[in-house]
């Protein structure tokens, strides 16, 4: 045992303890996939798998408005400011609680049956920021970007991804991360890219050679291309913007491994 760490969280008591043990080198399970983020399908693969939302803020976001109005009648810093305080806090350890369960079952399900793991790198800053922009620059789509921005940041993609690092990398996995621009806009068939291509959250409909097919699942597919053109110029030393050139801290190549190897993952 290194260390104990005691915790406390809305009345409840936790205890962290870390232990040192040697373990053998893994061998990753299963083949390479790719996953696309949404909101509609919270993770789409490259094999046709996908993952409904949790949307856990959503849930309790009834109770969670009516506790707060609760607790702004109240005199402050008042027996009864505080304990309507203290239910405020409840709900949103209730809201973390669902939200790190789910993605803990999601990214144990990926780890276990994959070797390798695309994903896009996303901004979530840049993606959740506010449409009003100024007033002589006003923006478009301003009153339903806010309900967008909360439905961006109740998926918790940011943990999704350190969850799945760390977990691919226990498992003797690779996370690759690939730029995130026009994968559900080019067509996996003729590989035409045109904003044209996906005229709906849904549906994606190549206007060059009519390929047809849902635009997630489309993204996923670019995505895990994506990371394989990534470790073909990983191997040759071959710098390509398409494929991403920067190297992800999670993915490192092992001695030993060749390309043969890689490619047949």
């Amino acid at each position: 045992m290194k260390n104990v760490t005691v915790s406390q969280s809305c009345g409840k008591w936790y205890v962290s303890i870390q232990t040192e043990r040697e373990v053998e080198q893994p061998i990753p399970k299963g083949g390479a996939v790719g996953i696309d983020m949404g909101v509609a399908r919270f993770a789409t693969l490259s094999d046709g798998t996908f993952y409904a939302p949790l949307n856990s803020f959503k849930r309790h976001e009834t109770a969670l408005c009516k506790a707060q109005q609760a607790m702004s009648r109240k005199i402050k810093f008042s027996n009864n400011w505080k304990k309507a305080k203290a239910r405020i806090q409840k709900i949103h350890s209730r809201i973390g609680n669902a939200r790190r369960d789910s993605l803990h079952t999601v990214t144990t399900t990926i780890s276990k049956n994959h070797a390798m793991v695309c994903i896009e790198e996303l901004q979530v800053r840049n993606m959740s920021q506010s449409a009003s922009g100024a007033a002589d620059a006003p923006g478009r789509n301003v009153r339903a970007k806010p309900g967008l921005n909360k439905s961006i940041l109740d998926q918790g993609w940011f943990e999704f991804r350190r969850q799945l690092e760390y977990k691919m990398e226990w498992r003797g996995g690779w996370l690759l991360v690939v730029p995130p621009q026009n994968t559900s806009r080019t067509c996996p068939c003729c590989g035409h890219g045109s904003a044209d291509n996906r005229r709906t959250q849904a549906q994606f409909m190549c206007v060059e050679c009519g390929f047809e097919e849902n635009a997630d699942l489309v993204g996923a597919i670019n995505v895990l291309r994506a990371g394989h053109a990534r470790i073909a110029c990983e191997v040759s030393g071959i710098k390509s913007p398409a494929a991403g050139t920067r190297r992800s801290g999670s993915f490192r190549f092992k001695p030993g491994l060749s390309a043969v190897g890689i490619s047949g993952i």
